[in-house]
């Protein structure tokens, strides 16, 4: 038990020394895998989430809902590659429609039989799709919906919220990004209906989109108000401008995704993740009317490339996921699973009276070290660097901790659910964050105070 193993202490620069001096003697394999890393890449890394210090643990291999690194550690896979492993590791479903995917050839240069299926079935599926178009990830998704918007209302600008995600190249946290895409962008504050809908109308005429994840994930689990969404559906209505829905990640929260969920439909939706059956994958869709400059019958048809938008391996995975595995009832129930954990999770932190709680919705949820609302990203953000350290500190608290009970997460406290995962999967990861509580509850309280 993590009790029998840590010494009572309320200095959380020591403790997280401690935790991570534990870390690093457990893991000798990984660490020196990431130092040989390092000898070709910037950092040991080519995807910057992945990384966490001193070194984050290299993976063998995976089967249902756990996780093998090199040093011979089994975790619950509670990160589920950030939303995108939905279908857990090595589904046997899964593989063999890969294999006969590969077996019959993989870069056929021309349509295959396998993306049309996908199409129809997430024009089935979520609302705002009438036509929809493959690529290769969420961040082209974005890309090309942003552009398509520009396109079909021959206005410049788009509408963020101030700590969205919405790809490797539009990351709108407190830091801002230096390769961000150079769009001429506008920014609102998340569920404050009454501020974005004044700069709304205020930039009503540069306004091409307005693009929101109706659950914002990377800047923290924080779903957005019905009543928020339903006022830029009307005021983007109003004022002709697109309506865009990321959901990328929030596609997997019912059977036709967060749109479906909370009754507002967008004009655009963009695609990523899961949908790709864990294999590469981006999509976006929405409006007929819209979508249609991307025909290439028309004379003034839009090009839209790309070599592999269509590559066999993520089609084939990708149909047989939504039409053979994650079915609507599926999806609903992996949804209840998730909103159960939460409540039960909050209901842990209420018992020990900490300055904790979890957010989000369905299978995704945020861990973190706060008390009172959290209504937008901003509400999270440290006051001062001070404040940043002990949150980070805390955050590494936690992710050491967690990983030393066999519980793998994200250092910032996020969580994706799986379908191989049983109440009993849940049942031991509550225990082990029941215990990070009981043991380090006096440290978080004096870090949070």
């Amino acid at each position: 038990m993590l009790q029998q193993r840590v010494r009572a202490n309320t200095d959380l620069a020591a403790v997280v020394a401690e935790a991570e001096a534990r870390y690093v003697a457990a893991n000798p394999k990984s660490a020196a895998r990431f130092a040989r890393s390092t000898e070709a890449m910037p950092g040991g890394n080519t995807r910057t989430v992945l990384h966490y210090s001193p070194f984050p643990l290299t993976f063998a291999g995976g089967e249902g809902c756990r996780l093998r690194d090199l040093d011979g550690h089994v975790y619950a896979d509670f990160l589920g590659e950030y939303s995108a492993g939905l279908y857990g590791h090595s589904n046997p479903v899964l593989q063999a429609a890969i294999k006969q995917a590969v077996d019959d050839g993989t870069v056929l240069g021309g349509p295959n039989r396998y993306e049309g299926e996908l199409a129809a079935e997430m024009c089935k599926r979520f609302p705002s799709v009438e036509r929809v178009r493959f690529c290769n990830s969420g961040t082209e998704g974005n890309l090309f919906a942003f552009s398509a918007a520009r396109i079909f209302t021959g206005r410049p600008a788009i509408m963020v919220f101030h700590g969205a995600y919405h790809g490797g190249v539009f990351y709108f946290g407190q830091q801002k990004s230096d390769i961000n895409a150079p769009f001429p962008w506008i920014y609102a504050s998340y569920n404050d209906t009454e501020g974005t809908v004044a700069l709304i109308d205020k930039h009503a005429r540069e306004l091409a989109a307005v693009v929101i994840e109706p659950m914002i994930g990377a800047g923290g689990g924080i779903a957005a108000t019905r009543e928020f969404l339903q006022a830029l559906r009307e005021r983007c209505t109003r004022h002709g401008i697109v309506l865009i829905f990321d959901e990328v990640m929030t596609s997997r929260l019912s059977s036709g995704g967060l749109q479906k969920l909370v009754g507002v439909t967008p004009d655009m939706t963009s695609f990523g993740k899961y949908l790709g059956g864990g294999a590469s994958f981006g999509a976006f869709g929405g409006r007929a009317d819209i979508m249609a400059r991307f025909d290439p019958r028309r004379a003034d048809a839009v090009s839209h490339a790309g070599t592999f938008n269509n590559n066999v391996i993520s089609m084939a995975a990708g149909s047989t996921g939504l039409t053979k595995l994650y079915t609507p009832d599926v999806a609903d129930r992996l949804t209840a699973a998730g909103e159960g954990l939460r409540n039960r999770l909050n209901a842990i932190a209420a018992k020990h009276g900490l300055p904790v709680q979890v957010l989000g919705v369905g299978s995704m949820l945020n861990i973190h070290f706060k008390s009172g609302a959290i209504r937008r990203p901003e509400d999270l953000w440290p006051r001062d660097a001070a404040a940043a350290t002990r949150l980070a500190d805390l955050q590494k608290l936690l992710h050491f901790d967690m990983i030393e009970q066999g519980q793998y997460l994200a250092r910032r406290g996020f969580i994706t659910l799986s379908l191989p995962m049983t109440e009993a999967d849940f049942s031991r990861f509550e225990a082990a964050f029941d215990e990070f509580l009981a043991v380090r509850g006096p440290v978080v309280t004096a870090a949070v105070a």
